[in-house]
Formats: structure tokens, C-alpha cells, sequence
């Protein structure tokens, strides 16, 4: 099923492609060739450019449709790890939790490695002949 939208899209996107490049602003594209012979009688070039102007809003808006299908095929299934880094990110084991503090500690005691003491102030090395 997931193949078949992917084609769908591809094909949906090529179309969409054609009728963007068969569009000319200034009136010079496709449209303006069936002004000459009988397709200008049959459909005539102001609704030409309206026939494109609706099938680019169709194929734009089926190809964001398409799009959003082909997340909810996938999205909803939790299957395994689609790339290394999130097979790695899965892999990696998260360091146990530190143990709780006693509870005969002082409540104001500071965090293992850390020191209460103001520190030292820095020695100004000597200059040398004044």
C-alpha cells in the first residue's frame, strides 16, 4: 500500500510539473496555442487558462493529501529503529539515579564535589627590581 501511494505521488507530481510548465503568465504557453484553429472555438484560450488553473490547484492540493497519507501509514506503526542514530539513542543505557540523601544530613549541605569555603583570593605574582 505504501508503494502505491509513493507511485501515485510521483506520478501526481510529474502531472503537476506538466500543467505548471504549460502555464505562461503573459499569455504565451499552451493556453495561447489553442487560440489558433478550431480548439479556440471548442474551448478558447480564457478557458484554457482556467482548465490549468484548476488542475494546479488539484494536483497541489492531492499531492499535500497524498503526502499526509503516507505519514499516517507509517507513523501510527512503532516499528524498529530507522537509523543508526536512533538505533544507537535506543541502545544506550541512562545512568541509575542518585541514591536519596540521608536524612540526618543538614538540610543546608552543598552537593558532593562543592565546597562551602570562600575561595581564596589570588596571589599577585611579585615584580621583581622596584
Amino acid at each position: 500500500m505504501y508503494i502505491a501511494v509513493i507511485v501515485l505521488i510521483l506520478v501526481v507530481c510529474f502531472l503537476l510539473a506538466l500543467v505548471v510548465l504549460a502555464q505562461n503568465p503573459k499569455g504565451g504557453g499552451i493556453s495561447s496555442q489553442f487560440s489558433a484553429g478550431g480548439a479556440a472555438s471548442m474551448m478558447g484560450v480564457k478557458r484554457t487558462g482556467d482548465l490549468l488553473e484548476k488542475l494546479t490547484w488539484g494536483f497541489a492540493i492531492g499531492l499535500v493529501v497524498l503526502s499526509l497519507g503516507t505519514h499516517m501509514l507509517t507513523g501510527t506503526t512503532a516499528g524498529p529503529a530507522r537509523s543508526v542514530n536512533q538505533q544507537r539513542a535506543l541502545e544506550t543505557k541512562l545512568p541509575a539515579p542518585a541514591p536519596a540523601p540521608n536524612s540526618s544530613a543538614p538540610a543546608t549541605s552543598a552537593p558532593a564535589g562543592t565546597s562551602t569555603a570562600p575561595a581564596a583570593e589570588p596571589v599577585a605574582p611579585a615584580t621583581p627590581g622596584k
